[in-house]
Parts: structure tokens; sequence; C-alpha cells
């Protein structure tokens, strides 16, 4: 079995689409540092969950900027880009997404919603260190 786990953060909004038949898939770029200081670099990976697991809400909470753990089988995309030079993407069919980390800061208050500052002390929003995503059942 190839299962491949990683973590990073999510570089854009995640985006649900169908397939032709139907199928549910929802997308979205992971970035994966390694190394520091002037030997970090960062390799991004294609991640795409399939199936029941994109029909729910899932994508409500797969937003840029949050940090994610995931698992899945990992393959290598190699293609000709339209300058005729070869490229490679790694690309991931996720089992298995965990939130990671706190919930990202929006760039700008929405109109909608005023932000108002939390009453001390009621603000738990914070405490649940992540967030399990998966549809294998507890055993």
């Amino acid at each position: 079995m190839n299962i491949f786990t990683f973590t990073g953060r999510i570089g854009r909004d995640a985006e649900q689409r169908y397939t032709q038949s139907g199928a549910a898939m929802v997308s979205f770029p992971v970035a994966n540092d390694t190394g520091y200081g002037d030997n970090k670099k960062t390799t991004w990976i294609r991640c795409t969950i399939w199936g029941k697991k994109a029909e729910g809400k899932l994508i409500d909470y797969l937003k840029k900027g949050q940090e994610v753990a995931v698992s899945g089988e990992c393959g290598l995309n190699e293609y000709q880009a339209k300058d005729g030079t070869n490229k490679a993407s790694i690309e991931v069919n996720v089992r298995e997404v965990d939130l990671v980390g706190s919930k990202p800061k929006p760039s700008q208050p929405s109109a909608q919603q005023p932000e108002q500052p939390a009453a001390q002390g009621d603000d738990f929003s914070d405490d649940i260190p992540f967030m399990r995503l998966s549809s294998h059942p507890a055993v």
C-alpha cells in the first residue's frame, strides 16, 4: 500500500467539482516546507478528495492558510507545459485530513459580520488544537 502523510498550509480555498459521471471531488493545494533559513524549500502538493467525503461540509473548513495533516495515496504526474518544458507535480488522493493549528485569520472583517471583541474568558475557539475529518469509522 502506498500511504503518504505530511503537514502543510492550504494555498487557496478548496474547490468542489463534479465529474461527468456525477462523482464529487474537492481539490486544494498544500505547501509543505522542509529545511529552515537559507535551506528552506517549499513543495506544493495537489490534494484531491473523492466521493462521499467530498460532498459534505468539509469544504467549509479547507480555507487558505489553514494548517492540515493529510494522508493518502501519493503519485507523480508528469506533463509537458505549454512552453514545451517537462514538468511534474506531486498529487495525493486523500484518505484522511486533520485540521491542525488555529483557524486562519480573515484578511479583512466581513461587512456582514462586524468583528466584535470577545468577552474575557468566554472565547474557547482555540482550546481545541485539531479537528479530525475522516470517513473511517472508529474501531
